[in-house]
């Protein structure tokens, strides 16, 4: 493009900053909804399935199994395909299927299983020899949980949440394409249906720092955590 064609976009990108200050915040409504989600559900699922492991402190193969089972089955559906399944529970739930609330609830669905995964392959790093410690030391199961557990596998717990969050950062893109609004949804129906290719390339850029800047974040947190 010729420095005049760079002006006009720049120019119509400057017109439309209302709307894509609003998909911003539309973005970053469902990924805080869908990432809470995970966290308060997902997190502690993924200590149970952990802890319910054989050779664990509460092992038990039927929970642990019913668990995997029901884990791997939310897994299994792609993103796209779940949105529209669970179209008759967001209506219940929040009273429409469009918009960026409704679109949290699959989000939120997909979340919970993804981290609780996460959680799970996260303490399985952890020596068998730091729990066993522990044990000798006559700590309580709760001990173990938050001051062994948490403690050595904050570093990682860290990056699986990176993980999460630029996973789901594109996920909400596919929402905004179904109705729920954000970055998505304003790069297809302008860059796309409207051809307008500036704003097409603007929202990708925006996603490309948005996730530049979340993994740099993770990673410094992760290292500063980091004890080893």
């Amino acid at each position: 493009m010729d420095s005049l064609t760079l002006l006009e976009a720049w120019q119509n990108l400057s017109d439309m900053s209302p709307e894509i200050w609003q998909a911003c915040q539309e973005t970053m409504l469902m990924l805080g909804i869908g990432l809470s989600a995970a966290v308060l559900l997902g997190g502690p699922l993924g200590i149970i399935l952990y802890l319910t492991q054989p050779q664990q402190l509460f092992a038990h193969r039927t929970i642990n199994g019913i668990l995997g089972w029901l884990i791997n089955l939310v897994r299994s559906f792609p993103f796209i395909i779940l949105m529209f399944s669970l179209g008759p529970i967001t209506g219940l739930l929040v009273g429409t299927t469009i918009g960026p609330i409704a679109a949290s609830v699959p989000l939120a669905f997909a979340a919970i299983p993804y981290f609780a995964r996460l959680v799970e392959q996260t303490l399985r790093e952890i020596p068998r020899g730091v729990i066993e410690a522990a044990e000798a030391m006559g700590a309580s199961p709760i001990q173990i949980i938050f001051k062994v557990l948490l403690t050595e596998a904050r570093s990682g717990l860290i990056s699986s949440f990176t993980i999460l969050t630029i996973s789901f950062l594109g996920y909400t893109a596919v929402a905004g394409v179904v109705g729920g609004g954000g970055i998505g949804d304003l790069a297809v129906r302008y860059g796309y249906y409207r051809y307008q290719t500036d704003v097409m390339v603007a929202m990708v850029l925006l996603l490309v720092v948005l996730v530049q800047l979340i993994q740099l974040l993770g990673n410094r947190l992760a290292s500063k955590l980091d004890k080893r």
